[in-house]
């Protein structure tokens, strides 16, 4: 059996886990307007947690699943047992975790509150798919591409973080509450940077495959950028603990490393001013519409990561709606698109996407578009209310502040449903798509 179908898989499952994510996410969401809403189906302390997991195995299948096509079609890689073993070895773990935390079962931490009975069988998943990557391209990264650096230091930072999140079962964490929360945030920050190194590494391939340029990709602009997005990986993290009692060395070298990202807004900004101007007919443009919308997400949420990593500013933002909007804006906005892409550009490469699937596809878009705006203003206008409801109107009981936050809550809702009738709607497309050619 080819290695094409074993990363197809990896897509399909992919774009399922995001399908249930989008639903639990709704769901909850019901919840949080209605409480109470199917509470002896399933409360909302185990819709969260399934919503997260199912919107992360997105994102890690889904590059995962683009990195094996890469391998496959570049490099020839011969490892198709190997590749098999970690697709049913994600699927196993994945059913086991949803069963636990459908049984109310959360032993973990916050965003990995599985049971630490499966800290083994993932750390495993990922060293071997480390040694599959490696394996194929032999350690020799002379004259790779940028996307191939990245892939490998989120694959190794994966792993190393991965372990690192789970080092408070060691007694001296768990008998000091500063340092475990110190090392919580700052594993959970670095965490999401490595993933973001495999989707990062993804659009930039996919884009050189889209524009048959491959001098962007190997261009000293291309490694200075890996190289500071690489610096924001492994310190850039220090901003989510301005609030714990840490050194202050700390903060001041987490505050310089965060307003680095003015470098790369600089640079977002001019490129998409030149995308702006350019008239150029592409021959996939359901994957050039899905890029440059992620380019738009990508400039807004910098933007705000830029704001709320000021110390000034993060001491009223912290906590509030604002941190879920560059939350939202990051794992929506940014790293689906990106996702969705990808698979567009290898649905659109083999031509499996029909004419009528062309038109569903383009309908999702609009639909999507301006819902998911919407969506994501809200949570900055819920945020601005609570920080003034948190500084400024004290006196004020948090249940007269949730009744007066319901109108919010309500649009929030219903954006939120619109956004994800969108993405439905590509995500039908691409699975029909996709299981055309199984």
């Amino acid at each position: 059996m080819k290695n094409k179908p074993f990363s197809d898989l990896f897509f399909i499952t992919a774009l399922v886990s995001l399908f249930l994510g989008l639903l639990f996410g709704l769901s909850s969401g019901l919840q949080y307007v209605i409480p109470g809403l199917a509470k002896n189906f399933l409360a909302f302390n185990q819709m969260r947690p399934l919503h997260t997991l199912l919107v992360i195995s997105w994102i890690l299948l889904a590059a995962i699943g683009n990195i094996y096509r890469y391998l496959n079609q570049q490099l020839n890689t011969t490892h198709n047992k190997l590749v098999f073993v970690h697709y049913a070895l994600l699927v196993i773990i994945g059913l086991s975790v949803v069963a636990c935390y459908a049984n109310g079962d959360f032993s973990g931490k916050e965003y990995l509150e599985f049971p630490t009975v499966f800290f083994g069988p993932i750390l495993f998943s990922w060293m071997l798919f480390g040694f599959n990557f490696f394996k194929t391209i032999q350690f020799s990264f002379k004259n790779q591409s940028v996307y191939v650096w990245m892939w490998a230091t989120g694959i190794v930072f994966m792993i190393y973080h991965f372990a690192e999140a789970h080092l408070w079962l060691l007694p001296y964490f768990k008998g000091h509450f500063i340092q475990n929360m110190a090392l919580q945030w700052k594993s959970g920050g670095s965490y999401v940077g490595a993933w973001n190194m495999l989707v990062y590494g993804t659009s930039l391939y996919i884009a050189e495959q889209t524009t048959h340029n491959n001098l962007s990709a190997r261009s000293p602009k291309a490694f200075f950028f890996y190289f500071l997005g690489l610096t924001n990986l492994m310190f850039g993290w220090a901003h989510h603990v301005y609030l714990l009692p840490t050194a202050p060395w700390l903060r001041y070298l987490a505050y310089a490393i965060s307003m680095t990202e003015w470098l790369v807004l600089w640079s977002i900004l001019k490129e998409f001013k030149s995308k702006m101007q350019q008239q150029v007919v592409h021959p996939h443009p359901i994957t050039e519409k899905i890029l440059h919308l992620s380019s738009f997400w990508v400039l807004l949420n910098i933007i705000l990561a830029l704001l709320i990593s000021i110390p000034a500013l993060n001491l009223f933002t912290h906590g509030t709606h604002t941190t879920v909007a560059h939350s939202m804006g990051t794992t929506i906005g940014i790293n689906t698109l990106i996702l969705l892409a990808s698979i567009s550009f290898r649905c659109e490469s083999d031509a499996v996407i029909s004419a009528q699937l062309q038109k569903v596809l383009q309908l999702g878009l609009r639909v999507f578009k301006p819902s998911f705006f919407v969506f994501w203003c809200c949570l900055l206008l819920m945020g601005i209310r609570k920080t003034l409801w948190l500084w400024q109107e004290s006196e004020v009981s948090f249940a007269v502040f949730q009744k007066s936050m319901l109108p919010f809550y309500w649009i929030f809702l219903s954006a939120g449903i619109m956004t994800a009738l969108g993405l439905t709607l590509l995500i039908l497309s691409f699975l029909k798509s996709l299981l055309k050619k199984m």
